[in-house]
């Protein structure tokens, strides 16, 4: 895939750098439209003439990809630790190639994209963010399989569920129609990972002798969750782009029903039996940081212009036979039909919105 997606980005570059490496572009860049479907929008393409829309477009879709195939790999009825760590990758990958294209070439484009495009501030924004959640989740299953220090998963869970309301609050200005179905799985995500923080961090608390916050501390986690599962109704309900998935019947999410309840049990019986303490009317505010686990986009960068690109190549493009009629805005019923994905969907449910 990486050396495929190369070998293309490595030949786009003649048509918009110069081949001397000046800040001058190619007289070639402008030379073809370009047309792309956007995520939230149909099948009714954007389109634009110019090579570095393809370009960022191409990109855009290379990064898909990557959550695509972390998303199938996450399904595996047994995922592996090497798989796990392939998961993890992928979603950081993902989302250091959406930052690329956000902050060095989209602000290139001739035509600012049109909002609710794929291309658009807000949506690769939210689009980094969630890769960056998803990929935390992988560290936070981590770090309980292996056992951790509860306020280091607290911190985490914490963390994530920021994430997860930051990727929200980026899509809060866009139209409903099109928005509605993704802001409300990002408010489920919060919510849980909220519990997850209060329930951890609750058993901080317990282990240092303060059981009436910890109490506090787990009421506030089950009521987290219980929010969780009511925005999994509602999400399920809700119309939109995309594909449904049903969080509250991955165990990861029962688990977590469970927990709280056990640990809020076991903090009531001991402060029944040994402190006696009294269980503050306001939850704890949960003010951790985590120093470990967290997760940055990979670095990314295009692959220089292909060598195939010489003054000989760029001289036998022929720019006056170019077709007059190449329009760059598509017709109203112009529509693009999908590519099929053969092998790419998972084998169950991940829970994974972007793919």
């Amino acid at each position: 895939m990486k050396n495929a997606a190369d070998s293309y980005f490595s030949l786009l570059q003649g048509f918009i750098n110069s081949l001397d490496e000046s800040t001058q572009e190619s007289k070639l860049r402008y030379i073809q439209n370009f047309k792309w479907t956007d995520t939230l929008q149909g099948q009714v393409p954007s389109a634009q003439q110019d090579a570095v829309f393809e370009l960022i477009s191409m990109a855009f879709n290379v990064a898909l990809w990557y959550t695509k195939y972390a998303s199938r790999l996450a399904g595996k009825e047994n995922i592996t630790e090497d798989e796990a760590k392939e998961v993890h990758r992928s979603l950081k990958i993902a989302a250091g190639i959406f930052k690329h294209l956000k902050e060095s070439h989209i602000p290139k484009l001739i035509t600012p994209a049109e909002k609710g495009r794929d291309l658009e501030a807000r949506l690769i924004e939210a689009y980094i963010i969630q890769c960056q959640a998803e990929a935390q989740e992988v560290t936070i299953a981590r770090a309980i399989e292996l056992k951790h220090a509860p306020g280091l998963i607290a911190a985490l869970a914490y963390e994530t569920a920021n994430f997860y309301q930051k990727a929200d609050h980026t899509l809060s200005s866009l139209e409903p129609a099109y928005s509605a179905k993704w802001r409300k799985y990002l408010h489920l995500k919060m919510c849980f990972y909220t519990a997850y923080a209060y329930c951890y961090h609750g058993q901080t608390l317990l282990a240092s002798d303060k059981c009436g916050e910890a109490i506090r501390s787990l009421q506030e986690a089950e009521k987290f969750y219980a929010k969780a599962e009511a925005l999994c109704k509602e999400y399920g309900e809700t119309k939109g782009p995309g594909p449904t998935v049903k969080p509250s019947g991955h165990l990861f999410f029962r688990k977590l029903g469970n927990l709280v309840k056990n640990t809020l049990e076991k903090c009531q019986r001991e402060n029944g039996f040994i402190y006696f303490q009294k269980i503050p009317m306001e939850a704890p505010q949960l003010e951790l940081k985590a120093n470990y686990g967290l997760v940055e986009p990979v670095p990314f960068e295009f692959p220089p212009t292909s060598a195939h690109w010489t003054p000989e190549t760029l001289a036998a493009f022929d720019l006056t036979k170019r077709p007059k009629d190449d329009s760059t805005k598509p017709k109203p019923e112009e529509e693009v039909k999908p590519v099929k994905e053969p092998g790419i969907k998972p084998q169950k449910d991940t829970g994974c919105s972007i793919s």
